[in-house]
């Protein structure tokens, strides 16, 4: 059996310095990646490697995210019982959720990265590609989805987030916590959330014709920013205070949005759910929800509009965009 491991850059591969001296730049190869973590050999997997365009994580595009997704998927066809993909970090709670929204298989989509280059003391890379790995091929990581694994802690691509900029210990899952860790070798899993119908991968074309604003709000925003953005844009994500509220001189500028254009209601907080109908007062979450926008439940605003992109490019109306969020959210 094998784990099929795709490389797409990062921090985790990025070794020696620019010619000029500014930074580290992306050498290493998916070979290079594997021949300097130790045991890794141990596993009794064979890896599979597909050396993918290496690019800094903060330029990955959908289109990008979604053919390695295609890709992993033939390779599970082939046989693979397992699949890895590191990347860099700074969208890897995106890209793991995208990921996670269209992948139909019960093989594992393992997601790593690394916080600490090969250049640096203490990399983390390598433990985390072997935790990865691991993951990947375990039994007991069946029918999770995307799973997001660092710092030995197994998260949900759902629910996980990076929570500080330079810690190893940056990615947790605030509504949830991990679903297990990596212990002695071990993939230990000590709960199994249900996993929800995949959706279909649209087509490259529909998904670029697509547009999603996020828009986060803040102290006395009147929303003068969003003036002419259902002429630009096919939906818009609101980042909102709190449990989803925002100043009561924006509700009615996103309530004519919301008249054109699907507006889906997050909290900026990174935790916790936006309420339905704890508050009242103009700019609440009960007079945005009367207002038309749709509640976007536990999603942070990120996995939100991602979310919201496939199901306009796949052709969703407004009351399947309600009911989509309902059940993911």
């Amino acid at each position: 059996m094998t784990v099929a491991l795709f490389t797409l850059g990062g921090t985790i591969s990025m070794a020696g310095v620019a010619p000029d001296g500014d930074g580290v730049v992306a050498r290493l190869t998916g070979r290079d990646l594997t021949a300097a973590v130790p045991g890794l050999a141990d596993l009794g997997e064979d890896l599979e490697i597909h050396d993918v365009e290496a690019v800094p994580s903060a330029s990955l595009t959908f289109a990008q995210v979604l053919d390695v997704a295609a890709a992993a998927s033939r390779a599970i066809e082939a046989g693979a019982r397992g699949v890895v993909l590191s990347q860099g970090t700074d969208t890897l709670e995106e890209t793991a959720f995208l990921v996670d929204l269209v992948w139909a298989h019960a093989e594992p989509f393992v997601v790593t990265g690394a916080m600490r280059n090969p250049t640096l003391a203490g990399p983390d890379g390598p433990a985390n590609l072997l935790a990865a790995a691991r993951v990947a091929a375990s039994p007991d990581a069946r029918d999770l989805g995307a799973l997001v694994v660092l710092n030995d802690e197994i998260h949900a691509a759902r629910w996980v987030g990076k929570q500080h900029s330079t810690s190893t210990a940056t990615f947790g899952s605030p509504d949830a916590g991990p679903l297990g860790h990596v212990i002695e070798g071990r993939v230990r899993l000590l709960t199994r959330p249900l996993r929800k119908q995949p959706l279909s991968a649209p087509d490259h074309d529909r998904l670029a014709a697509r547009r999603v604003a996020l828009h986060v709000v803040s102290l006395e925003d009147d929303g003068d920013r969003l003036d002419g953005l259902a002429d630009t844009h096919d939906g818009l994500v609101v980042a909102g205070f709190g449990v989803g509220h925002v100043p009561a001189a924006l509700a009615p500028r996103l309530g004519a949005l919301a008249e054109r254009i699907p507006v889906v209601l997050t909290s900026r907080t990174g935790g916790g759910s936006v309420l339905t109908h704890t508050y009242g007062a103009p700019g609440s979450e009960v007079d945005l929800l009367r207002r038309g926008l749709v509640n976007g439940g536990l999603l942070d605003p990120y996995k939100a509009r991602i979310l919201l992109r496939l199901l306009l490019a796949a052709g969703s109306d407004g009351a399947a965009i309600a009911r989509e969020f309902a059940e993911r959210g």
